[in-house]
């Protein structure tokens, strides 16, 4: 279910060329933490613990697939 959002997202971002860096945060501590730490608390899930794909411009969060909604929207 992660890896089909997480193609989804991608596929949507390639349409749009827009250029983006994919972070694993399957491997990497650091970037798991990062992505926990920033994705504002009213946007976390009931567990505390946000799933990817969460997406974010830098330092800004945009939202996750599942709350921002844009597939449907394109």
């Amino acid at each position: 279910m992660i890896k089909k959002k997480q193609q989804d997202v991608v596929g949507f971002l390639e349409a749009l060329k827009v250029e983006y860096t994919p972070l694993d945060i399957a491997c990497n501590e650091n970037n798991r933490m990062w992505m926990r730490e920033n994705v504002p608390k009213e946007k976390k899930p009931s567990n505390g613990i946000p799933l990817p794909p969460q997406i974010f411009n830098e330092e800004s969060y945009c939202g996750s697939r599942k709350y921002a909604g844009y597939i449907d929207r394109y």
